[in-house]
Formats: structure tokens, C-alpha cells, sequence
């Protein structure tokens, strides 16, 4: 997989800027992807070090306006921790 296809966007969240202050940061990615293939492609990407990869998946969860229905989509989103001295600028990338 290329590194553009599996890292999909930043987070921008209030969690996910409080953990930005504790050098983690948060991204959505590619359903498909591992641990190892999304630290790969945020360190060439972004040119930085990273320690530790979390994935979180979440499934597809049913949602209602009035009369009608349908789903909110199943998302992965992975935090990054980074080593010290390192930082991404999440509004720029």
C-alpha cells in the first residue's frame, strides 16, 4: 500500500489536542493497514520517530433523522506516540 492511502487524515478533536501536549497524535487510517505499515508511513511522511502505534476500530453504528435511517461509517484511527523532540504540526498536514 502506498503511505498516502494508508494515512487518511488527522483527528482534530479536543481529546486529541490535549493528547498532542503528551506527544501523541491522532489519524484516521486505512481499515486495512497494521501497526507496523501505519508507523512506517508516519515516519516517512513526516519525517519523525515514532515509539508506539494504537489502533482503534470502530464499527459502523446505526443512526436515525426522522423518518429516515442509515449508519455512520466504521472508522480506524490510530494514535502515534513520538519520541522526544519530535512534533507534528496537525493544521499543516
Amino acid at each position: 500500500m502506498d503511505k498516502y492511502t494508508i494515512i487518511k487524515r488527522p483527528i482534530v478533536t479536543e481529546k486529541s489536542t490535549k493528547l498532542a501536549d503528551k506527544n501523541k497524535y491522532t489519524f484516521e487510517v486505512d481499515k486495512g493497514a497494521n501497526k507496523i505499515e501505519i508507523k512506517q508511513a508516519i515516519e516517512a511522511i513526516f519525517d519523525v520517530k515514532v515509539t508506539k502505534v494504537n489502533v482503534i476500530n470502530e464499527i459502523a453504528k446505526a443512526k436515525r433523522v426522522g423518518q429516515h435511517s442509515g449508519f455512520k461509517p466504521a472508522v480506524s484511527k490510530a494514535i502515534v506516540t513520538l519520541a522526544d523532540g519530535f512534533k507534528i504540526d496537525v493544521y499543516k498536514a
